[in-house]
Protein backbone atom coordinates (compact mmCIF):
# COMPACT_ATOMS: atom_id res chain seq x y z
CA UNK A 1 0.00 0.00 0.00
CA UNK A 2 2.94 2.29 0.99
CA UNK A 3 5.92 3.36 -0.76
CA UNK A 4 8.81 4.21 1.62
CA UNK A 5 12.00 6.66 0.44
CA UNK A 6 13.72 9.56 1.64
CA UNK A 7 12.61 11.06 -1.84
CA UNK A 8 9.18 11.54 -0.79
CA UNK A 9 7.90 14.15 2.09
CA UNK A 10 7.67 12.14 5.75
CA UNK A 11 9.30 9.55 4.32
CA UNK A 12 6.53 7.64 3.04
CA UNK A 13 3.95 7.80 -0.28
CA UNK A 14 0.88 5.87 -1.06
CA UNK A 15 1.88 3.32 -4.18
CA UNK A 16 -0.31 4.55 -7.33
CA UNK A 17 -0.40 0.92 -8.62
CA UNK A 18 -2.82 -0.61 -5.69
CA UNK A 19 -5.32 1.80 -6.89
CA UNK A 20 -7.41 1.27 -10.58
CA UNK A 21 -10.37 2.64 -11.94
CA UNK A 22 -13.65 1.19 -11.31
CA UNK A 23 -15.09 1.91 -14.37
CA UNK A 24 -12.21 0.54 -16.15
CA UNK A 25 -12.61 -2.64 -17.83
CA UNK A 26 -9.02 -3.88 -16.61
CA UNK A 27 -10.19 -2.88 -13.15
CA UNK A 28 -10.32 -6.68 -11.29
CA UNK A 29 -11.55 -6.79 -7.75
CA UNK A 30 -13.40 -4.87 -5.15
CA UNK A 31 -13.24 -1.35 -4.83
CA UNK A 32 -11.22 -0.09 -2.02
CA UNK A 33 -13.10 0.44 1.32
CA UNK A 34 -14.14 3.83 2.79
CA UNK A 35 -10.74 5.10 4.58
CA UNK A 36 -8.30 2.85 3.67
CA UNK A 37 -5.50 5.17 3.47
CA UNK A 38 -4.56 7.57 6.70
CA UNK A 39 -2.55 10.25 6.90
CA UNK A 40 0.08 11.00 9.33
CA UNK A 41 0.15 11.46 12.84
CA UNK A 42 0.02 14.68 13.93
CA UNK A 43 1.57 15.49 17.53
CA UNK A 44 3.36 19.10 18.78
CA UNK A 45 4.46 20.52 22.50
CA UNK A 46 2.92 23.94 23.43
CA UNK A 47 4.79 25.43 26.50
CA UNK A 48 3.87 28.71 28.52
CA UNK A 49 5.73 30.36 30.87
CA UNK A 50 4.28 33.58 33.32
CA UNK A 51 5.79 35.18 36.32
CA UNK A 52 4.31 38.08 38.53
CA UNK A 53 6.19 40.85 39.52
CA UNK A 54 4.52 42.98 42.63
CA UNK A 55 4.52 46.69 42.08
CA UNK A 56 2.87 48.56 44.69
CA UNK A 57 0.23 47.62 46.88
CA UNK A 58 -3.01 45.78 44.78
CA UNK A 59 -0.45 46.44 41.76
CA UNK A 60 1.60 43.96 39.91
CA UNK A 61 3.46 43.13 36.65
CA UNK A 62 2.72 39.95 34.64
CA UNK A 63 4.92 38.32 32.21
CA UNK A 64 4.33 35.86 30.06
CA UNK A 65 5.93 33.78 27.27
CA UNK A 66 4.54 30.93 24.90
CA UNK A 67 5.74 28.96 22.49
CA UNK A 68 3.89 26.88 20.03
CA UNK A 69 5.99 23.41 18.10
CA UNK A 70 8.62 24.16 21.24
CA UNK A 71 10.82 21.15 19.17
CA UNK A 72 9.64 22.45 15.61
CA UNK A 73 8.40 19.11 14.32
CA UNK A 74 7.25 18.83 11.06
CA UNK A 75 3.15 17.78 11.02
CA UNK A 76 2.14 16.87 7.43
CA UNK A 77 -1.39 17.54 6.04
CA UNK A 78 -3.33 16.96 3.05
CA UNK A 79 -2.53 14.14 0.96
CA UNK A 80 -2.72 14.49 -2.83
CA UNK A 81 -6.04 11.88 -3.96
CA UNK A 82 -6.06 12.68 -7.63
CA UNK A 83 -4.74 8.97 -8.80
CA UNK A 84 -3.60 10.39 -11.85
CA UNK A 85 -1.86 13.17 -10.43
CA UNK A 86 2.46 12.71 -10.07
CA UNK A 87 2.50 13.41 -6.63
CA UNK A 88 -0.74 11.25 -5.20
CA UNK A 89 -0.01 9.40 -1.94
CA UNK A 90 2.41 12.68 -1.24
CA UNK A 91 1.77 15.25 1.45
CA UNK A 92 1.45 18.37 -0.55
CA UNK A 93 0.79 20.78 2.45
CA UNK A 94 1.86 21.14 6.05
CA UNK A 95 -1.34 20.27 8.36
CA UNK A 96 -1.48 23.98 9.64
CA UNK A 97 -1.93 25.02 5.59
CA UNK A 98 -4.97 21.85 5.92
CA UNK A 99 -6.97 23.35 8.09
CA UNK A 100 -8.81 25.95 7.73
CA UNK A 101 -8.36 28.89 10.04
CA UNK A 102 -7.31 32.72 10.20
CA UNK A 103 -3.96 32.37 12.06
CA UNK A 104 -1.77 29.44 10.98
CA UNK A 105 1.08 30.38 12.91
CA UNK A 106 -1.11 29.44 15.88
CA UNK A 107 -2.72 26.51 14.19
CA UNK A 108 -1.77 22.90 14.94
CA UNK A 109 1.26 21.69 13.14
CA UNK A 110 2.56 25.03 12.30
CA UNK A 111 6.51 26.13 12.56
CA UNK A 112 7.67 27.14 16.13
CA UNK A 113 5.96 30.26 16.61
CA UNK A 114 6.75 32.66 19.96
CA UNK A 115 5.04 35.58 21.52
CA UNK A 116 5.45 37.46 25.02
CA UNK A 117 2.74 39.37 26.51
CA UNK A 118 2.65 42.20 29.83
CA UNK A 119 0.16 42.98 31.59
CA UNK A 120 -0.75 45.04 34.62
CA UNK A 121 -2.74 43.50 37.70
CA UNK A 122 -4.56 46.02 39.73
Amino acid sequence: MYIYGSQFPGGRSINPAAFCNASSPSCTGSPAPRNLVRGFGAWQINMALRREFPIAAGFALQFRAEVFNLLNHTNFGTIDNGVGSPTFGQAIRMLNQSLPTLASQYQQGGPRSMQFALRLLF
